[in-house]
């Protein structure tokens, strides 16, 4: 049974002769696969269906033409491969050559049919894989890029953080550093009026004792009880009460100092002190004063007043 050529089983299968010159030309005239994957491949080129000029020397079909380019037969010669004369054919060639029966050609068509399905499935198929490949290129560069942006997101977070903390811990600093000021400044003030008044005053204060030889004095004279300490009681700002005894020879300003200290008066905020009975508001020179030369001794009650 004679064998169709490649154009023609093309022909048979119902390509346009333009494609099926172009796909035997392209791929060198090999067979009919390489023509079908060469067909599939360029399906969708833009000239695929502009006519087939085939280069000087090309014969389509099979055939080898011995013939001058002046004289070359055409495709549809070539692919009928006559062998009337004209082509110069011997008798082996021509009973090669032998004419197909319909029955022939509708089985060699129906193969070549069932091979374009093949190739066409298998065609599918690597598409198919190419595009899952392509999706799960896509989600891991996805996932990549999730993971970047998650990455400078928490990166972000962290800086940001750290600088609050510093930010908290430089206002930890500060604060203490305030209170350890207020704590030194408190120590000096202390220090400063908390000890015992200078011996002028104390010398001042003391009370003049009768001369033992003096003509007035008729046997000894009244004993007066002497205090050395002072129980002082503050009423603060908010009427709550500090109770302390202090030196009756300290001055004011060590009860001042320990209203400071130990009461609830606001920092920084300046105030005095005053007896409510008689009323007598103390000054700055009041605070230099002993207790006793104040008249605050054994007892008494102060009252915190803002200034």
């Amino acid at each position: 049974m004679a064998e169709l050529t490649t154009l023609e089983s093309l022909l048979e299968m119902g390509f346009e002769r333009n494609r099926a010159e172009k796909a035997v030309a392209n791929t060198g005239n090999q067979g009919i696969e390489q023509a079908m994957d060469w067909l599939m491949e360029h399906e969708n080129d833009p000239d695929i269906d502009e006519p087939f000029v085939p280069p000087v020397g090309n014969v389509l079909g099979g055939e080898a033409d011995s013939q001058s380019t002046t004289e070359q037969p055409s495709l549809a010669d070539t692919a009928e491969g006559t062998a009337d004369g004209v082509g110069n054919y011997d008798n082996d060639d021509t009973s090669a050559r032998m004419p197909m029966s319909e029955e022939e050609k509708l089985e060699q068509v129906r193969r070549l049919e069932e091979l374009m399905r093949v190739k066409q499935a298998e065609r599918r198929e690597r598409e198919r894989a190419e595009e899952l490949e392509r999706e799960k290129q896509r989600r891991r560069q996805g996932q990549e890029l999730q993971q970047i942006r998650q990455k400078l997101q928490d990166d972000d977070m962290k800086k940001l953080a750290d600088q609050r903390m510093k930010e908290k811990m430089e206002d930890k600093m500060a604060r203490q550093r305030v209170k350890d000021k207020i704590a030194r400044d408190r120590e000096e003030r202390a220090q400063k009026f908390g000890g015992i008044a200078p011996p002028s005053t104390a010398s001042s204060s003391q009370p003049a004792q009768p001369s033992p030889s003096s003509p007035t004095s008729h046997g000894p004279p009244p004993t007066k009880k002497e205090y050395d300490e002072s129980r002082i009681q503050v009423r603060l700002l908010d009427g709550s009460t500090l109770t302390a005894v202090f030196k009756a020879q300290e001055p004011l300003a060590a009860v001042r100092v320990y209203v400071q200290v130990n009461g609830n008066t606001p920092e920084g905020q300046d105030f005095t002190l005053l007896s409510p009975y008689p009323r007598h508001v103390y000054t700055e020179l009041d605070m230099e004063k002993p207790l006793k030369e104040l008249g605050l001794v054994p007892s008494a009650v102060l009252v915190v007043a803002k200034k």
